[in-house]
């Protein structure tokens, strides 16, 4: 399974996701697709990300776009925070790392002191034709989804 790359077709892949969904690719064409990895469900900056999505989601509805977390989290830790937090779109499981692999979001990170591996805040935006047309990488949360959905206005 090759990684994704800017201006190259998502690769193919199967993922469990909150809603009992299975997504695929192909079952998404003709929508224009974020997704957005984040590190763990319940903490600060990972919950603002969330609450940002879901606080502009009727904007991105708007323009047809639909959008997917994603953590290691369970899919039980992820219907309690999509719940708790009330997120209208679903979030993934890749507890196996296979889409962390796939978008290459697993970094060194250093916490109190101690490095360990991690999910590198990140996000991605797939055109109608499910091509990758931006990345952002390292994201900072503040003002970053009034960017994504800038982006997602300018295809």
């Amino acid at each position: 399974m090759s990684s994704v790359a800017l201006n190259q077709p998502i690769p193919d892949f199967e993922a469990e996701a909150t809603g009992e969904q299975v997504i695929r690719p192909a079952d998404l064409k003709g929508k224009n697709i974020v997704i957005y990895f984040y590190p763990k469900d319940n903490t600060p900056g990972c919950t603002t990300e969330g609450q940002d999505f879901r606080d502009r989601m009727s904007q991105f509805a708007e323009l047809d776009t639909e959008i997917f977390g994603v953590s290691r989290d369970g899919l039980k830790a992820h219907e309690n925070f999509r719940a708790k937090y009330d997120f209208p779109f679903h979030l993934i499981s890749d507890k196996d790392e296979t889409l962390c692999k796939l978008f290459d979001v697993i970094k060194l990170k250093k916490l109190y002191g101690k490095e360990h591996l991690g999910i590198e805040r990140s996000t991605f935006l797939f055109d109608k034709k499910g091509v990758l047309r931006q990345e952002w990488r390292g994201v900072k949360v503040p003002g970053h989804v009034d960017e994504v959905l800038e982006a997602v206005k300018a295809l």
